[in-house]
């Protein structure tokens, strides 16, 4: 099984513009998101998929492999999706770009999810971690999913799901953005459209559940560290300081 990683890796970011090419401790925040996935020897290859000739400039003049988007792209699936023809592979892994410290054993976890499925039942992996808060419930900013009994995602939303009538906090989960597709879900999600839920609630992967893909969600305990602010950056470059 010939498994690749690409990494949308979008220069406009609303919350934090340029940020991927912020320096971070001496290397740039996509140039060491780039190595980590390199590093954590999952994958036959790594590739940063760009819309910024920045971007495209920084991976190339330090060797490392990118490709530059023909067009516009509501979201980081969609750009990857782009080249999914191009690329020789069973399984494609979404990297997002500031993610400097990817955690490779989520990533395995979701790799051998397709090792399992002798089927091809699984057409998206996913990770999810429990929700230990209430606050944390009921912020927007975190997406919670609601699986069924053998753990494919039902629903994704910024809503508190599942909502209680009796307003006691119960067991929740919050989605962690990183995928794993098979490269002919990530060749149909290509040429799918936008729906109503997608655009109501922001959310890509409710494009996928709307158009029949299966969404596998694997449970973790560790939340991804990425850098949204410019005050996550200064926590990264504390982190990093102390290594």
């Amino acid at each position: 099984m010939r498994v690749v990683a690409l990494i949308p890796a979008r220069y406009d970011s609303q919350r934090f513009p340029g940020k991927l090419l912020k320096d971070l401790q001496g290397k740039t925040v996509i140039w060491r998101t780039y190595k980590a996935a390199l590093q954590s020897n999952l994958f036959e290859d790594v590739w940063v998929i760009t819309d910024s000739d920045a971007i495209f400039d920084e991976i190339h003049k330090k060797g490392g492999k990118s490709l530059k988007s023909k067009g516009q792209h509501a979201t980081g699936t969609d750009r990857i999706a782009e080249f999914a023809k191009e690329i020789e592979a069973d399984i494609f892994i979404n990297i997002q770009g500031d993610e400097p410290f990817i955690n490779s054993e989520q990533l395995a976890s979701i790799i051998d999810v397709f090792r399992q499925d002798d089927t091809h039942e699984i057409d998206i992996a996913s990770l999810m971690m429990p929700i230990e808060d209430k606050a944390s419930f009921l912020n927007p900013n975190n997406v919670k999913v609601v699986t069924d009994q053998q753990d494919f995602a039902l629903y994704f939303s910024r809503a508190p799901i599942p909502f209680s009538r009796d307003y006691i906090f119960e067991k929740a989960y919050k989605h962690i953005g990183v995928y794993a597709f098979r490269k002919a879900a990530l060749m149909k999600i290509a040429d799918l459209p936008q729906t109503d839920l997608e655009k109501i609630e922001k959310l890509e992967n409710l494009r996928f559940i709307q158009h029949g893909l299966k969404i596998k969600m694997i449970t973790t305990q560790q939340a991804n560290f990425g850098i949204d602010t410019p005050e996550d950056l200064q926590k990264a470059i504390t982190y990093l300081k102390k290594l």
